[in-house]
């Protein structure tokens, strides 16, 4: 082909792939998400941090490719499971459960939905490529690590349709981790129980308050008073083996929290202190709950409508919590949610021992492999827990059966298939990016 036409064919494909990303983005953050051009600008240069950033900010694109893409090993459409929705390297890390023990796992549902496991499964391939890349490794290391996440997750759920582990009671502790993971818990058990309330909070005149911050900010009055108005809602909302006595749920201050995220950035979160404890005990056992607004989960908008799931789940906030509670065996107790204003919130304990591992400690393939594996395990309990906890009958069969009959018996082949797609999504993703970055580049155009 004539040089001059080749690099036309070259320039078109940018230029359409340029128009579908900038159509994406305007129809969910500006349309969908309403985000002002200050939010926008905000989240934008969270993206352009780099191809993993953009990633992470952009689940919307990614749903919109693989939904219009074949694929070999997902589920029947009339048998789908919940899957996490966004799930990629960081929204994996430690945290306190409900029975005070540490352990290391997803902390983060916001965008839970019904839909074939293996979404989840490209999403996380692809996140281990684009993080490996990060920290210069080659394609071959990629693969090899997206495959040993892939053979750790079906390994994991072979276990439990066997009957050789229970997804119910499946957790990686202290006991069961390995690596830089059992660091990590090993490092948290040290730490305080008050150490974030004594982080987010200052006793001011015998009385426990916020600390206000650049990123912890008092609310106005007409947020306040909204919140407390709503609170019964959320007190009716927890599960009945979860409720303490009124004076638990006592409200002793309310602090907006600004900050956090990069996909949730423009909606509307809130830090909650509570009584939780007796007067007896005095203030170091309050405790911290996020009240964070959430929206429809991004799958909804291109994956198969399920009217009897939006008839049990048409709160979003409901959606949220159940998910957690779903993929989760020892669940937060103060998940609940409520409606302020007409826009949907859950409510979560913010844990004192909340924290991800940091990439730049995973020094070796050997650390990184660790962590992939655990990863894998713990993306199969996850699902094959998805019909456990879940009373509203949307799932009436073993979510692990469908699944390890989707993935076959060959393990391999069925990891080297997923591992040789995500290292070329990386690559659509690294050129999205650079698209992104051009495009952000000319602010009147973006914004």
């Amino acid at each position: 082909m004539d040089g001059s036409l080749t690099e036309r064919v070259k320039l078109t494909q940018k230029r359409l792939r340029k128009r579908t990303i900038t159509a994406v983005l305007n129809e969910f953050d500006h349309k969908i998400m309403r985000l002002g051009s200050e939010k926008r600008e905000e989240k934008y240069r969270k993206m352009s941090l780099s191809p993993f950033s953009f990633f992470r900010g952009s689940a919307y694109l990614f749903y919109m490719d693989v939904t219009r893409e074949w694929f070999p090993y997902h589920t029947p459409a009339e048998r789908p499971t919940w899957i996490q929705g966004d799930l990629h390297f960081e929204n994996f890390g430690a945290f306190r459960n409900e029975q005070g023990a540490l352990v290391y796992d997803v902390n983060d549902f916001d965008e839970g939905y019904l839909g074939s496991y293996l979404y989840d499964l490209l999403r996380m391939s692809v996140s281990i490529a684009l993080v490996c890349r990060m920290k210069g490794e080659s394609e071959e290391a990629q693969k090899h690590q997206i495959e040993a996440y892939l053979r750790a997750y079906a390994k994991q759920m072979w276990r439990f349709v066997k009957g050789k582990d229970d997804p119910a009671s499946f957790g990686v502790d202290e006991e069961k981790a390995s690596g830089k993971v059992r660091k990590l818990l090993r490092k948290l058990q040290k730490r305080k129980e008050q150490h974030f309330l004594e982080k987010v909070t200052a006793l001011v005149q015998e009385h426990r308050k916020f600390a206000h911050t650049d990123e912890i900010l008092a609310p106005t009055e007409k947020e306040r008073a909204a919140l407390l108005e709503a609170w019964p809602q959320y007190i009716e909302s927890l599960h009945a083996d979860d409720l303490q006595d009124a004076a638990h749920y006592q409200i002793k201050d309310i602090a907006v929290k600004h900050g956090s995220g990069t996909a949730s950035i423009g909606l509307d979160r809130f830090y909650v202190l509570i009584e939780a404890g007796s007067s007896e005990q005095g203030h170091d056992d309050d405790i911290v709950l996020e009240v964070k607004e959430v929206r429809v989960a991004v799958p909804a908008y291109f994956l198969p409508y399920d009217e009897s799931f939006w008839a049990s789940f048409e709160h979003q906030g409901k959606r949220v919590t159940m998910t957690q509670q779903a993929m989760h065996h020892e669940a937060d107790p103060y998940l609940g949610y409520l409606t302020i204003g007409g826009r949907q919130f859950y409510v979560r304990e913010r844990s004192p021992y909340k924290k991800r591992l940091k990439l730049e400690s995973l020094e070796t393939v050997e650390d990184m492999q660790a962590v992939t594996e655990t990863m894998g395990k713990l993306t199969a309990k996850l699902h094959a827990r998805a019909d456990t906890d879940v009373q509203s009958g949307i799932l009436d069969y073993h979510s692990e059966h469908e699944i390890v009959k989707a993935m076959g018996s060959d393990e391999e082949a069925f990891s080297r298939f997923i591992a040789q797609w995500a290292i070329s999504y990386a690559d659509q993703t690294q050129q999205d990016y650079e698209l992104f970055v051009d495009w952000l580049g000319n602010k009147s155009a973006a914004l």
